[in-house]
């Protein structure tokens, strides 16, 4: 069986992909949101509860969908994305990372002897389907689609480094992070957090790589896109039910819970 990873084919082809952010941690939620036509999915694992049997149960639902799944991991961990990808994922999502050789371990730990040193397991794996997909072993390091977060000021003096990584395949700007990095915590939208995660765009883009981030500002989303962007994500599930479930409550004469904050725009 060839290597097959359509999210990864969308992004070497140029092919802007719109994502849909997944923090509720439900596999039914999940479900729904695959029906809904966004591009792909990320299936937070870093700042929401999805664990790894929760992220299975998500694959699992959103398997015969044309969404696609991306997971970002808590951490890029050997033994963490070794788990990961025998589950079944196939794109990852990795955070903070400041550095190429950052960079190069994750490489490494998505990919089999004697390219990398991702654990052989595939026989009793998702993955493989059980054995079933006899060529998964030729194939398994191809299908992988690496996508590394650079979200500090650390990490974008070492961009072009990142970039030139052998075996990442994209570069997502985180915006919260990057502007606590940069002195602006908690104001994304701050015109020097925008110009830095302007530039960044405009590098990735330059290297050949994919260049991604996530804002749940239609206008924004667009900017970025147009700077060359392929994978914006545009909204955080839960972040959109709080919103909306609100927004009908104030309708009919609710009034909003004490101390509730609207979410950053950049998240």
């Amino acid at each position: 069986m060839p290597a097959h990873n359509p999210f990864k084919t969308a992004l070497a082809n140029g092919q802007a992909q719109i994502g849909l952010w997944l923090s509720m941690a439900d596999p039914y939620l999940a479900e729904a949101a695959a029906t809904t036509g966004y591009d792909w999915l990320l299936i937070d694992g870093e700042h929401a509860p999805n664990d790894l049997r929760g992220t299975l149960a998500a694959l699992q639902t959103m398997a015969p969908y044309p969404g696609q799944p991306v997971v970002r991991v808590v951490e890029g961990s050997t033994a963490l994305i070794k788990q990961m990808l025998d589950i079944g994922a196939k794109s990852l999502l990795v955070p903070m990372v400041d550095t190429a050789s950052q960079a190069r371990a994750i490489v490494a730990a998505t990919q089999y002897p004697p390219r990398g040193v991702r654990g052989v397991g595939s026989a009793v794996g998702r993955a493989s389907q059980w054995s079933s997909r006899a060529d998964y072993l030729a194939v398994a390091d191809d299908e992988v689609c690496l996508l590394v977060q650079a979200e500090t000021a650390t990490a974008l003096r070492n961009l072009e480094a990142i970039c030139a990584v052998d075996g990442v395949h994209g570069v997502f700007i985180g915006p919260a992070d990057l502007a606590a990095s940069m002195g602006h915590r908690g104001n994304p939208g701050h015109p020097e957090v925008q110009a830095a995660i302007e530039g960044a765009m405009r590098t990735i883009v330059a290297s050949g790589k994919a260049a991604g981030t996530l804002t749940s500002d239609p206008a924004l989303a667009r900017r970025y896109l147009d700077l060359g962007c392929t994978f914006v994500a545009v909204g955080v599930d839960v972040l959109l039910f709080t919103q909306a479930a609100r927004k009908r409550r104030a309708e009919l004469g609710g009034q909003p819970v004490a101390n509730a904050a609207p979410p950053s725009a950049a998240y």
